[in-house]
Protein backbone atom coordinates (compact mmCIF):
# COMPACT_ATOMS: atom_id res chain seq x y z
CA UNK A 1 0.00 0.00 0.00
CA UNK A 2 1.47 3.48 -0.76
CA UNK A 3 2.43 5.82 1.97
CA UNK A 4 -0.42 8.17 1.10
CA UNK A 5 -3.16 5.50 0.83
CA UNK A 6 -1.68 4.52 4.36
CA UNK A 7 -1.85 8.32 5.43
CA UNK A 8 -5.46 8.42 4.41
CA UNK A 9 -6.90 5.30 5.89
CA UNK A 10 -5.14 6.22 9.40
CA UNK A 11 -7.03 9.91 8.86
CA UNK A 12 -9.78 8.43 8.51
CA UNK A 13 -9.69 5.57 10.93
CA UNK A 14 -8.51 8.90 13.83
CA UNK A 15 -11.63 10.69 12.58
CA UNK A 16 -14.08 7.63 13.18
CA UNK A 17 -12.64 7.48 16.49
CA UNK A 18 -12.83 11.07 17.51
CA UNK A 19 -16.42 10.94 15.94
CA UNK A 20 -17.34 7.79 18.11
CA UNK A 21 -15.85 10.10 20.85
CA UNK A 22 -17.65 12.94 20.59
CA UNK A 23 -20.95 11.11 20.04
CA UNK A 24 -20.54 9.78 23.43
CA UNK A 25 -19.71 12.73 25.54
CA UNK A 26 -21.68 15.78 25.81
CA UNK A 27 -19.77 19.08 26.72
CA UNK A 28 -20.93 22.23 28.86
CA UNK A 29 -19.07 25.29 29.35
CA UNK A 30 -19.44 27.40 32.23
CA UNK A 31 -18.90 30.91 32.14
CA UNK A 32 -18.20 32.70 35.48
CA UNK A 33 -15.77 35.20 37.33
CA UNK A 34 -13.52 32.58 39.12
CA UNK A 35 -11.52 35.57 39.92
CA UNK A 36 -12.17 39.43 40.84
CA UNK A 37 -14.69 40.92 43.20
CA UNK A 38 -17.33 38.11 42.37
CA UNK A 39 -14.94 35.07 42.60
CA UNK A 40 -16.71 33.67 45.58
CA UNK A 41 -20.36 33.78 43.94
CA UNK A 42 -18.94 31.47 40.93
CA UNK A 43 -16.66 29.20 43.80
CA UNK A 44 -20.24 28.58 45.35
CA UNK A 45 -22.11 28.23 42.29
CA UNK A 46 -19.56 25.79 40.96
CA UNK A 47 -19.69 23.94 43.86
CA UNK A 48 -23.19 23.46 43.80
CA UNK A 49 -22.84 22.00 40.06
CA UNK A 50 -20.02 19.57 41.22
CA UNK A 51 -22.38 18.47 44.17
CA UNK A 52 -25.03 17.66 41.64
CA UNK A 53 -22.70 15.97 39.69
CA UNK A 54 -21.08 13.63 42.13
CA UNK A 55 -24.44 12.88 43.52
CA UNK A 56 -25.80 11.56 40.45
CA UNK A 57 -23.01 10.64 38.42
CA UNK A 58 -20.99 12.02 35.31
CA UNK A 59 -23.00 10.27 32.77
CA UNK A 60 -26.78 10.92 31.27
CA UNK A 61 -28.43 9.08 28.79
CA UNK A 62 -25.66 7.09 27.96
CA UNK A 63 -23.36 10.00 27.30
CA UNK A 64 -20.30 11.25 29.41
CA UNK A 65 -20.84 14.90 30.91
CA UNK A 66 -17.40 16.83 29.92
CA UNK A 67 -16.97 20.20 31.22
CA UNK A 68 -15.35 23.27 30.01
CA UNK A 69 -14.60 26.35 32.36
CA UNK A 70 -14.15 29.60 31.62
CA UNK A 71 -12.88 32.93 33.86
CA UNK A 72 -15.13 36.18 32.64
CA UNK A 73 -13.34 37.96 35.39
CA UNK A 74 -15.96 40.10 36.15
CA UNK A 75 -18.98 42.43 35.02
CA UNK A 76 -17.68 42.55 31.39
CA UNK A 77 -19.95 41.14 28.67
CA UNK A 78 -17.44 41.70 25.67
CA UNK A 79 -15.43 38.78 27.38
CA UNK A 80 -18.16 36.92 28.22
CA UNK A 81 -19.71 36.85 24.70
CA UNK A 82 -15.98 36.01 23.31
CA UNK A 83 -15.74 33.23 25.64
CA UNK A 84 -18.98 32.26 24.34
CA UNK A 85 -18.23 31.97 21.01
CA UNK A 86 -14.45 30.37 21.43
CA UNK A 87 -16.18 27.36 23.65
CA UNK A 88 -19.26 26.64 20.67
CA UNK A 89 -16.38 27.30 17.58
CA UNK A 90 -13.13 26.00 19.10
CA UNK A 91 -14.51 23.73 22.06
CA UNK A 92 -17.12 22.23 20.77
CA UNK A 93 -19.39 21.92 23.33
CA UNK A 94 -23.25 21.61 23.10
CA UNK A 95 -24.36 23.22 26.34
CA UNK A 96 -23.57 26.50 27.75
CA UNK A 97 -24.24 27.51 32.02
CA UNK A 98 -23.26 29.30 34.57
CA UNK A 99 -23.50 33.15 34.38
CA UNK A 100 -23.75 34.98 37.68
CA UNK A 101 -23.85 38.79 36.14
CA UNK A 102 -26.77 39.73 34.21
CA UNK A 103 -24.74 41.83 31.84
CA UNK A 104 -22.59 38.50 30.95
CA UNK A 105 -25.58 36.33 30.65
CA UNK A 106 -27.00 38.95 27.76
CA UNK A 107 -23.80 39.29 26.17
CA UNK A 108 -23.88 35.05 25.66
CA UNK A 109 -27.33 34.99 24.49
CA UNK A 110 -26.69 36.44 21.61
CA UNK A 111 -23.85 33.08 20.77
CA UNK A 112 -26.72 30.98 22.44
CA UNK A 113 -29.22 32.45 19.53
CA UNK A 114 -27.17 32.17 16.63
CA UNK A 115 -25.54 29.21 17.62
CA UNK A 116 -28.62 27.16 18.91
CA UNK A 117 -27.19 26.32 21.86
CA UNK A 118 -29.02 25.10 25.16
CA UNK A 119 -28.29 27.80 27.56
CA UNK A 120 -28.82 27.31 31.81
CA UNK A 121 -28.80 30.98 33.38
CA UNK A 122 -27.91 29.95 36.79
CA UNK A 123 -28.28 33.07 38.69
CA UNK A 124 -28.26 36.40 36.35
CA UNK A 125 -31.34 37.81 37.98
CA UNK A 126 -32.67 40.57 35.02
CA UNK A 127 -36.10 40.17 33.96
CA UNK A 128 -35.18 40.20 30.17
CA UNK A 129 -32.18 37.88 30.04
CA UNK A 130 -34.16 35.04 28.54
CA UNK A 131 -36.01 36.98 26.21
CA UNK A 132 -32.53 37.37 24.40
CA UNK A 133 -32.22 33.48 23.72
CA UNK A 134 -34.80 30.64 22.46
CA UNK A 135 -32.70 27.99 23.61
CA UNK A 136 -32.27 29.95 27.31
CA UNK A 137 -33.79 28.72 30.65
CA UNK A 138 -33.17 30.27 34.27
CA UNK A 139 -32.72 28.18 37.01
CA UNK A 140 -32.49 31.02 39.65
CA UNK A 141 -35.18 34.18 39.57
CA UNK A 142 -35.22 36.86 38.67
CA UNK A 143 -35.25 40.00 40.58
CA UNK A 144 -38.86 41.54 40.32
CA UNK A 145 -40.20 38.50 41.42
CA UNK A 146 -39.01 39.08 44.55
CA UNK A 147 -39.26 43.03 44.65
CA UNK A 148 -42.77 42.76 43.73
CA UNK A 149 -43.53 40.14 46.29
CA UNK A 150 -41.76 42.80 48.45
CA UNK A 151 -43.62 46.03 47.72
CA UNK A 152 -46.81 44.25 47.68
CA UNK A 153 -46.00 42.33 51.20
CA UNK A 154 -44.60 45.28 52.79
CA UNK A 155 -47.81 48.19 52.63
CA UNK A 156 -50.69 44.64 53.32
CA UNK A 157 -48.70 42.61 55.50
CA UNK A 158 -46.37 44.64 57.34
CA UNK A 159 -48.06 48.33 57.08
CA UNK A 160 -45.49 50.50 55.63
CA UNK A 161 -46.47 53.20 53.91
CA UNK A 162 -43.42 55.42 52.56
CA UNK A 163 -40.03 54.27 51.60
CA UNK A 164 -36.42 55.17 50.34
CA UNK A 165 -35.00 53.10 47.59
CA UNK A 166 -31.39 52.71 47.30
CA UNK A 167 -29.77 50.18 43.98
CA UNK A 168 -27.05 49.44 42.28
CA UNK A 169 -27.04 51.32 38.82
CA UNK A 170 -26.93 48.61 36.13
CA UNK A 171 -29.75 45.83 35.05
CA UNK A 172 -30.79 44.02 38.25
CA UNK A 173 -31.00 47.20 40.02
CA UNK A 174 -33.01 49.03 37.69
CA UNK A 175 -35.34 46.06 37.54
CA UNK A 176 -35.16 45.57 41.60
CA UNK A 177 -36.48 49.71 42.28
CA UNK A 178 -38.76 49.54 39.28
CA UNK A 179 -40.46 46.05 40.75
CA UNK A 180 -40.67 47.14 44.09
CA UNK A 181 -42.12 50.76 43.12
CA UNK A 182 -44.48 49.86 41.60
CA UNK A 183 -45.99 47.00 43.57
CA UNK A 184 -45.18 49.60 46.40
CA UNK A 185 -47.21 51.91 45.17
CA UNK A 186 -49.95 49.95 43.88
CA UNK A 187 -50.80 48.78 47.53
CA UNK A 188 -51.11 51.97 48.79
CA UNK A 189 -47.47 53.02 49.72
CA UNK A 190 -45.00 56.04 48.88
CA UNK A 191 -41.94 56.28 47.31
CA UNK A 192 -40.35 59.48 49.38
CA UNK A 193 -36.59 59.07 47.48
CA UNK A 194 -34.09 57.45 45.65
CA UNK A 195 -30.76 56.48 44.79
CA UNK A 196 -28.27 54.78 42.99
CA UNK A 197 -24.42 54.29 42.96
CA UNK A 198 -22.33 52.45 41.26
CA UNK A 199 -22.13 48.54 40.56
CA UNK A 200 -17.96 48.22 40.54
CA UNK A 201 -16.63 49.10 43.86
CA UNK A 202 -18.67 51.72 45.24
CA UNK A 203 -18.46 54.01 48.32
CA UNK A 204 -21.61 53.08 50.19
CA UNK A 205 -20.97 55.44 52.99
CA UNK A 206 -22.37 59.10 51.30
CA UNK A 207 -25.04 56.80 50.19
CA UNK A 208 -26.01 55.80 53.11
CA UNK A 209 -26.10 59.33 54.85
CA UNK A 210 -28.33 60.84 52.03
CA UNK A 211 -31.03 58.13 53.15
CA UNK A 212 -30.02 58.98 56.92
CA UNK A 213 -30.88 62.77 56.26
CA UNK A 214 -34.55 61.97 54.43
CA UNK A 215 -35.59 60.02 57.97
CA UNK A 216 -37.70 58.41 55.53
CA UNK A 217 -38.92 55.17 58.37
CA UNK A 218 -38.07 52.61 55.35
CA UNK A 219 -34.90 52.28 53.23
CA UNK A 220 -35.36 48.85 50.35
CA UNK A 221 -32.13 47.99 49.46
CA UNK A 222 -30.30 46.03 46.14
CA UNK A 223 -26.89 45.32 46.13
CA UNK A 224 -25.42 42.20 44.03
CA UNK A 225 -24.08 39.15 45.98
CA UNK A 226 -20.59 38.40 46.61
CA UNK A 227 -18.45 41.32 48.67
CA UNK A 228 -21.21 44.54 48.47
CA UNK A 229 -23.68 43.33 50.99
CA UNK A 230 -20.92 43.06 53.80
CA UNK A 231 -19.79 46.39 52.62
CA UNK A 232 -23.18 48.15 52.59
CA UNK A 233 -24.06 46.20 55.91
CA UNK A 234 -21.53 47.73 57.27
CA UNK A 235 -21.78 51.78 56.39
CA UNK A 236 -25.21 51.20 57.67
CA UNK A 237 -24.07 50.49 60.93
CA UNK A 238 -21.20 52.63 60.84
CA UNK A 239 -23.66 55.59 59.82
CA UNK A 240 -25.72 54.62 62.60
CA UNK A 241 -28.79 53.37 60.62
CA UNK A 242 -30.88 50.65 62.63
CA UNK A 243 -33.62 48.35 61.78
CA UNK A 244 -35.12 49.13 65.38
CA UNK A 245 -35.65 53.01 64.20
CA UNK A 246 -35.79 52.48 60.63
CA UNK A 247 -37.29 49.53 58.85
CA UNK A 248 -34.62 47.87 56.17
CA UNK A 249 -35.74 45.70 53.19
CA UNK A 250 -34.23 44.28 50.90
CA UNK A 251 -33.51 41.68 48.30
CA UNK A 252 -31.65 38.67 50.34
CA UNK A 253 -28.28 39.53 49.26
CA UNK A 254 -28.16 42.03 52.30
CA UNK A 255 -28.52 39.40 54.91
CA UNK A 256 -26.08 36.99 53.49
CA UNK A 257 -23.80 35.53 55.88
CA UNK A 258 -20.61 37.62 55.12
CA UNK A 259 -22.87 40.71 55.16
CA UNK A 260 -24.27 39.54 58.79
CA UNK A 261 -20.61 38.73 60.07
CA UNK A 262 -19.99 42.62 58.92
CA UNK A 263 -23.39 44.21 60.52
CA UNK A 264 -23.59 41.97 63.59
CA UNK A 265 -26.00 42.86 65.87
CA UNK A 266 -26.76 46.06 63.72
CA UNK A 267 -28.43 43.58 60.81
CA UNK A 268 -31.11 42.20 63.78
CA UNK A 269 -34.91 43.24 62.63
CA UNK A 270 -33.74 43.45 58.76
CA UNK A 271 -36.57 41.75 56.59
CA UNK A 272 -35.67 40.09 53.48
CA UNK A 273 -38.15 38.51 50.30
CA UNK A 274 -36.18 35.75 48.97
CA UNK A 275 -36.18 32.49 47.37
CA UNK A 276 -33.63 30.45 49.31
CA UNK A 277 -31.96 30.15 52.56
CA UNK A 278 -29.85 26.90 53.81
CA UNK A 279 -31.86 26.79 57.01
CA UNK A 280 -34.65 26.02 55.60
CA UNK A 281 -36.50 23.34 57.17
CA UNK A 282 -38.24 21.13 54.30
CA UNK A 283 -36.12 17.66 53.81
CA UNK A 284 -34.62 18.31 50.62
CA UNK A 285 -33.08 21.24 52.18
CA UNK A 286 -31.99 19.99 55.25
CA UNK A 287 -30.04 17.10 53.14
CA UNK A 288 -28.67 19.34 50.80
CA UNK A 289 -27.33 21.66 53.36
CA UNK A 290 -25.82 18.66 55.24
CA UNK A 291 -24.24 17.23 52.04
CA UNK A 292 -22.95 20.57 50.76
CA UNK A 293 -21.55 21.28 54.49
CA UNK A 294 -19.83 18.04 54.57
CA UNK A 295 -18.10 18.24 50.88
CA UNK A 296 -17.29 22.13 51.21
CA UNK A 297 -16.88 23.35 54.80
CA UNK A 298 -19.53 26.10 54.80
CA UNK A 299 -23.26 26.55 54.13
CA UNK A 300 -24.85 26.34 50.44
CA UNK A 301 -26.47 29.83 49.31
CA UNK A 302 -28.40 30.78 46.39
CA UNK A 303 -25.30 30.62 44.13
CA UNK A 304 -24.95 26.65 45.28
CA UNK A 305 -28.95 26.40 44.83
CA UNK A 306 -29.02 27.86 40.97
CA UNK A 307 -26.26 25.44 39.93
CA UNK A 308 -27.26 23.07 41.51
CA UNK A 309 -30.97 23.03 40.20
CA UNK A 310 -29.17 24.30 36.68
CA UNK A 311 -27.47 20.76 36.38
CA UNK A 312 -31.35 19.19 37.53
CA UNK A 313 -32.51 20.65 34.23
CA UNK A 314 -29.48 19.74 32.25
CA UNK A 315 -29.87 16.14 33.41
CA UNK A 316 -33.14 16.03 33.40
CA UNK A 317 -33.55 17.67 29.57
CA UNK A 318 -30.92 14.86 28.40
CA UNK A 319 -32.84 11.94 29.70
CA UNK A 320 -36.02 13.17 27.77
CA UNK A 321 -33.93 13.28 24.28
CA UNK A 322 -32.24 10.45 25.20
CA UNK A 323 -28.66 12.23 25.06
CA UNK A 324 -29.12 14.18 21.93
CA UNK A 325 -28.08 17.54 22.37
CA UNK A 326 -29.90 19.97 19.99
CA UNK A 327 -30.81 22.63 21.33
CA UNK A 328 -34.71 23.05 20.05
CA UNK A 329 -35.45 19.56 21.27
CA UNK A 330 -33.69 20.34 24.94
CA UNK A 331 -35.44 23.39 25.42
CA UNK A 332 -38.95 21.17 24.40
CA UNK A 333 -38.16 18.88 27.35
CA UNK A 334 -37.19 21.69 30.10
CA UNK A 335 -40.77 23.47 29.15
CA UNK A 336 -42.71 22.79 32.15
CA UNK A 337 -40.35 20.73 34.23
CA UNK A 338 -41.48 20.31 37.96
CA UNK A 339 -39.41 18.94 40.68
CA UNK A 340 -38.76 19.57 44.76
CA UNK A 341 -35.35 21.49 44.71
CA UNK A 342 -33.61 22.49 48.23
CA UNK A 343 -35.10 25.74 48.06
CA UNK A 344 -38.97 24.11 47.64
CA UNK A 345 -41.10 23.26 44.66
CA UNK A 346 -40.15 25.22 41.31
CA UNK A 347 -40.75 24.74 37.95
CA UNK A 348 -39.68 25.94 34.58
CA UNK A 349 -42.70 28.12 32.71
CA UNK A 350 -43.24 26.52 29.89
CA UNK A 351 -44.14 30.12 28.35
CA UNK A 352 -41.40 32.16 29.23
CA UNK A 353 -38.61 29.34 30.47
CA UNK A 354 -38.14 31.12 33.89
CA UNK A 355 -38.37 29.77 36.98
CA UNK A 356 -41.62 29.89 38.77
CA UNK A 357 -41.18 29.41 42.70
CA UNK A 358 -41.83 30.11 46.27
CA UNK A 359 -40.74 33.65 48.03
CA UNK A 360 -40.04 33.33 51.52
CA UNK A 361 -39.91 36.52 53.77
CA UNK A 362 -37.43 36.60 56.06
CA UNK A 363 -36.20 38.58 59.52
CA UNK A 364 -32.88 38.35 60.57
CA UNK A 365 -32.64 37.01 64.20
CA UNK A 366 -30.32 35.73 66.66
CA UNK A 367 -30.26 32.00 67.52
CA UNK A 368 -27.79 31.37 70.28
CA UNK A 369 -24.69 33.53 68.92
CA UNK A 370 -25.60 33.21 65.22
CA UNK A 371 -27.40 35.47 63.40
CA UNK A 372 -29.57 33.81 60.94
CA UNK A 373 -32.27 34.85 58.18
CA UNK A 374 -35.89 33.28 59.86
CA UNK A 375 -38.53 32.77 57.17
CA UNK A 376 -42.16 33.99 59.07
CA UNK A 377 -44.16 34.35 55.56
CA UNK A 378 -43.82 32.86 52.30
CA UNK A 379 -45.84 33.62 48.78
CA UNK A 380 -45.96 30.59 46.66
CA UNK A 381 -46.05 29.65 42.76
CA UNK A 382 -44.74 33.47 41.58
CA UNK A 383 -43.87 33.62 38.37
CA UNK A 384 -42.04 36.54 36.95
CA UNK A 385 -44.43 40.30 36.99
CA UNK A 386 -42.44 41.31 34.01
CA UNK A 387 -43.02 38.60 31.62
CA UNK A 388 -46.77 38.23 32.71
CA UNK A 389 -47.53 41.82 31.92
CA UNK A 390 -45.96 41.48 28.43
CA UNK A 391 -48.46 38.52 28.13
CA UNK A 392 -51.58 40.99 28.92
Amino acid sequence: MKRSSLWILGTLCLFAATSVNAQQTVKIGLIMPYSGQFADTATQMDNGVKLYVKEHGDTVAGKKLEFIRKDVGGIAPDVAKRLAQELVVRDKVDILGGFVLTPNAIAAGAVSEEAKKFMVVMNAATSIITLKSPYMVRTSLTLPQIADTLGNWAVKKDGIKKCYTMVSDYGPGHDVEKAFTAAFKAAGGEIVGSVSFPVKNPDFSAFVQRAKDVNPGCIMVFVPGGTQPAAFGKALAERGISPKTTKILGTGEITSEKALEAMGDAALGIITAWHFDYAGTSQANREFTKTYMAEYKRNPDFFSAGGYDGMHVIYEALKKTGGKTDAAALVAAAKGMKWESPRGPISIDPETRDIVQTVYIRRVEKKGDELVNVVFDKVENVKDPVKARMKK
